[in-house]
Parts: C-alpha cells; sequence; structure tokens
C-alpha cells in the first residue's frame, strides 16, 4: 500500500503532467508484475503449499532488502531520519506508531499475501487484491472527519465490490472461494487498507520516504525471524530464482518510491487513479506468464474493479 501526503509546493518533474502519467504508470504496471513473478518464485525455489514458514522467508527477504534499499537513498540524498515538529512529542509513542505501521503494511500484509496466493489463482488474487482501495475509501470516511461520503465514492464502491463478487460467479472449474486462497488474499486487503488509515500518522512523525523504508525494512525482518524459527528453507536457489527475487525486490522499491514522491507533489486523485491498472494487469500477466486458465468472467470482474476506482478517484481534487 503505498504511503500518501499532501502536495508539495515545489516544482519539479514530479508535477509536470507527462511525467506524472508516466511515472504512476510504472509503479502500477510494477506492482501488477508482482502477482505472476511470486509464484513463479515460489515454483523456482521449490516452496509447496504446505510451506509455510518458508513462504514468510521469501516475503521478508524482498521487502527487508528493498526497506534497506531505501533508506540507504534516503541517507545518501540528505533526507531526515528525524522526527518531524509536527510528531508527538514521545519518542517511545512515535516508535510504538511505527512499529504497528510496519507490522499492518508489510508483516501481517504480506504474510496473508504470500500464503494466499499460493492457494489462489494469480488472476484472481490481482482482482481480489483492490479490494483495499474500496476498504480504505469507506474506513477513512468513518475515521476522518476530512474524508466524507459522497454518492461517487459509494458507488464507486458498489461497483468495485460488484466486481470482485462476480469472482466466484459460474461452475466451481472457473474458481470458487477457499479459505486458505481467497480469504488470506482477502485479509491482506483489509490490511493494506488499514495501513493506509495509519499513513498519515507516518507522515506527521517522519519523512514519508523514510518512513517506507522503515516500513519495509523492519516489517520484512518481522517475516525473516518467526519464519527462521519455524525451520524456513528455501529448497532450490537457483540463479533464475535469484532473479526473480531481485524483480520484485525491485518493484517494491522502484514503486514506493515514485509512487510516494509523486503524492507528496501531486494531488492523490491524480495519482491514485493509476491503481485501477493494478488488477488488470496482474491477472492478464498471471494468465500470460502461469499458464493460467482465463475465463470471461476476470475481464467483467476486473472492468468492475477498474471502474470503481476510476469513480472514485475522478471526484477528489
Amino acid at each position: 500500500m503505498p504511503v500518501m501526503s499532501t502536495p508539495s509546493s515545489s516544482s519539479s518533474i514530479f508535477q509536470r503532467p507527462v511525467w506524472v502519467a508516466l511515472l504512476a504508470f510504472t509503479a502500477a504496471f510494477s506492482w501488477g508484475w508482482a502477482f505472476p513473478l511470486v509464484k513463479l518464485g515460489f515454483a523456482e525455489y521449490g516452496i509447496t503449499q504446505d510451506m509455510t514458514a518458508s513462504k514468510m522467508l521469501f516475503a521478508g527477504l524482498r521487502f527487508g532488502l528493498a526497506g534497506l534499499i531505501i533508506l540507504m537513498i534516503a541517507a545518501v540524498t540528505g533526507r531526515s531520519f528525524s522526527y518531524k515538529p509536527t510528531a508527538p512529542k514521545a519518542n517511545m509513542g512515535n516508535a510504538m506508531f511505527l512499529l504497528l505501521f510496519a507490522l499492518m503494511n508489510t508483516t501481517l500484509h504480506y504474510a496473508a499475501f504470500y500464503i494466499g496466493l499460493s492457494y489462489s489463482q494469480g488472476a484472481r488474487a490481482a482482482i481480489l487484491n483492490s479490494m483495499s482501495v474500496f476498504t480504505l475509501v469507506i474506513l477513512a470516511c468513518i475515521f476522518y472527519k476530512s474524508d466524507k461520503m459522497t454518492y461517487r465514492k459509494l458507488l464507486g464502491c458498489v461497483i468495485g465490490f460488484a466486481g470482485i463478487l462476480t469472482l466466484n460467479m459460474g461452475s466451481k472449474e472457473s474458481g470458487a472461494f477457499t479459505l486458505l486462497g481467497d480469504g488470506l488474499i482477502i485479509l491482506n486487503a483489509l490490511c493494506g487498507a488499514f495501513a493506509g488509515l495509519l499513513t498519515r500518522g507516518v507522515n506527521k512523525r517522519i519523512d514519508v520516504f523514510v518512513g517506507t523504508g522503515y516500513s519495509l525494512a523492519v516489517g520484512g525482518v518481522l517475516l525473516i525471524i518467526p519464519s527462521m524459527l519455524m525451520g524456513a528453507t528455501l529448497p532450490h536457489i537457483t540463479l533464475w530464482g535469484i532473479c526473480i527475487l531481485a524483480l520484485l525486490v525491485g518493484i517494491s522499491t522502484i514503486g514506493f518510491a515514485l509512487y510516494n514522491k509523486l503524492l507528496t507533489c501531486n494531488p492523490i486523485g491524480k495519482v491514485a487513479i493509476w491503481n485501477s491498472l493494478i488488477p488488470v494487469v496482474g491477472a492478464l500477466t498471471s494468465c500470460l506468464c502461469l499458464g493460467e486458465m482465463f475465463y470471461p468472467k476476470y475481464i467483467f470482474a476486473a472492468g468492475l474493479a477498474t471502474l470503481g476506482i476510476y469513480i472514485i478517484n475522478k471526484g477528489k481534487k
């Protein structure tokens, strides 16, 4: 889940319409590819459905490395690692808040994602994952007075949820709801939505780029430690497997860095609208790369999810 912030007044390449569109497209397109790459990684490393600890280790390595890279970039570019003047005075409270964000945004979020994806088709998971957008819209209206529920938001959420429900229409062969598959992907989406609620608090406390790095690095370590205690292994380490992991690390690093920078320079809706590409790209690349059966309902479901996200963000100025 990308971290949100307020627009910056400084003019830069990140505010030019053509570049905003190109960079936001790059981030969304990259995140869509994560769905088939994770499943390809499972196959290449020999991680089977029952190897829960190994899935957590694989996820932890990806996000831990991505977080370290972002923190290194932050240090090289001279970003401040100190708390902002707007942060509450209690340093321990600030640290606990950032830890909660790391748990929700990375550890719990991606533990559910990696385990759930191994029990679900990549195309289904990509569309189901869009549930986080609609859930975040509803939660923001509940917890923040500045976010009011509007007709456009309500319509977008209804259409989006309708698209998600469409996945469970049709015959059993075309895919039915499973607790370990769809259930955990939905839990992953809910974690992402709740993490989205916390991002405003992160931005009040610390530089948003540094906060993202901490979230990924600490969250990744909190995936690795319990996985090792559970006896996690990567049974088959190959050059192609390392390349897949490197691609996933790159997706996280580039995606979060670009998206967060764009969100600090532009209205959120102008950037977030490109999230509508993620379920579409994820579904198509999963079918192409994994040889998954493509069902017509995927087009309908992805179309409704995309339309819902578009309607919600079109109303944001």
